[in-house]
């Protein structure tokens, strides 16, 4: 069992009872939200992909808590992965942990307890429920797994918490981290030159914090690697105990290789002849892991949606980028990758869909069980051909969809705007850059 000294040592190297914080760039529209659930007195989850920047949104609300006022002894961060807590980790370490802070700190407060990446406790929410219950603490938790949404979760816990779903930077975001801010149509226009550049770093690197703060372009390539490799080793083959690493590793490739297309298990399981079950279970741990996101072709039938094969997208272009096989290509998929992500934030529930002389229309954009908006995505639209198919898809489409005669129709490309209308309809071109930063 670890003892007292080792745990108040380690706690030590993790706080800022004694010593300055780190310097940290903020996350504004996160930590607001998630200092607003916070003081809802409910237990507040963080979930999001490895890397994405959990840890340190804790870290700035808590700097945001001592700078209102609230006294460091007062709030205990905690990292769960230290290696120095590899050998306990249990409900037994966390009753540890938080016994050892109270006798060697002595709040003079309900304190503020952060812990991260709480999914390598097994039953981890029935010691967040006994805590809850006594009211001892305002719980924050984080983690790179979607058991955070398990069943468990859901029967220990319901009612009792909230979360927030953390992705890696939306390009606004990622142009402050570069040190540009966007606050109007006009900065757009004036700094136009400059999120040029910086949108072609995007499309190619992504959007992991760390990635986008380094410059050395083969650092970036390197530290991507190593991103993708944890996540598999890590939030996958370690939690789930898997042999066959091999297949779970081709099958990652080859899903984060297809962005923005169709995939159903079956193609999956022909291409690598393993059984279906095996292929479906690893698609569905690379899914928990939030590496990869499927969204169903759109019908009002759910049993439709189930049966069609589903689309493919990824965490992060970039991190598809560098282990896909056609490095440094298939831009259009990429800029797609990056149009879903943003609807993902934004909260939509997304779709596809195909018109019955199969033109598919990117994205149907349904919003509190009314579609809201049709949205193709085309890298370039020089050729009179391709804009008169991403029109006439979208047009098609507003005319077959049961209740979409109403949605807004949109393409998103690179440095258009226009306005077009087409039997009483009107098809916006926007700047896809805009778009993101509007």
């Amino acid at each position: 069992m670890i003892q007292k000294t080792d745990i108040i040592e380690t706690l030590s190297d993790w706080n800022f009872w004694n010593h300055e914080h780190p310097d940290t760039y903020p996350r504004k529209k996160y930590e607001q939200h998630v200092l607003e659930k916070g003081l809802s007195g409910e237990i507040v989850i963080l979930k999001g992909v490895r890397r994405c920047g959990k840890s340190t949104i804790l870290i700035n609300l808590i700097k945001e808590l001592i700078r209102k006022g609230t006294h460091p002894k007062n709030i205990l961060f905690v990292n769960l992965e230290d290696p120095r807590f590899i050998n306990d980790l249990s409900l037994n370490l966390l009753s540890q942990i938080r016994d050892t802070y109270l006798e060697y700190l002595n709040p003079d407060e309900i304190p503020f307890i952060f812990l991260d990446e709480i999914q390598t406790i097994n039953k981890f929410e029935k010691w967040l429920l006994k805590e809850y219950e006594l009211k001892r603490a305002r719980l924050f938790v984080t983690g790179s797994n979607a058991k955070l949404l398990s069943r468990e979760i859901g029967s220990s816990l319901t009612g009792r918490y909230l979360d927030e779903f953390i992705f890696p930077l939306s390009f606004q975001e990622f142009l402050v981290f570069k040190g540009l801010s966007i606050t109007n149509p006009m900065e757009i226009i004036s700094h136009r030159i400059e999120i040029n550049r910086y949108f072609d770093e995007y499309l190619f690197f992504g959007g992991f914090p760390k990635i986008v703060l380094t410059e050395n372009h083969l650092l970036k390539k390197a530290e991507l690697r190593a991103y993708f490799d944890s996540i598999l080793m890590r939030d996958i083959v370690t939690r789930y105990r898997l042999d066959n690493v091999s297949s779970l590793m081709g099958i990652a490739v080859y899903l984060m290789s297809s962005i923005a297309q169709a995939l159903s298990v079956n193609a999956v399981k022909n291409h690598f002849k393993l059984s279906y079950d095996l292929v479906n279970r690893y698609i569905e741990y690379l899914e928990n892991a939030f590496l990869i996101f499927r969204i169903p072709l759109f019908d009002w039938s759910l049993k439709k949606q189930q049966t069609n094969p589903k689309k493919i997208y990824a965490i992060d272009q970039g991190l598809s980028n560098i282990v896909s096989f056609n490095v440094g290509r298939r831009i259009g998929d990429r800029l797609e990758n990056v149009v879903f992500l943003e609807l993902l934030r934004r909260g939509f529930d997304i779709y596809y869909y195909k018109t019955k002389n199969n033109y598919e229309i990117d994205f149907v954009v349904k919003k509190n069980e009314q579609i809201v908006q049709l949205i193709q995505v085309a890298a370039l639209l020089d050729e009179p051909k391709t804009k008169d198919r991403e029109i006439r898809s979208l047009e098609k489409a507003s005319g077959e969809i049961p209740h979409a005669a109403n949605a807004e129709l949109i393409i998103l490309t690179q440095n258009i705007q226009e306005s077009i209308h087409i039997n009483n309809k009107i098809i916006t071109i926007k700047d896809v850059t805009a778009w993101l930063l509007s």
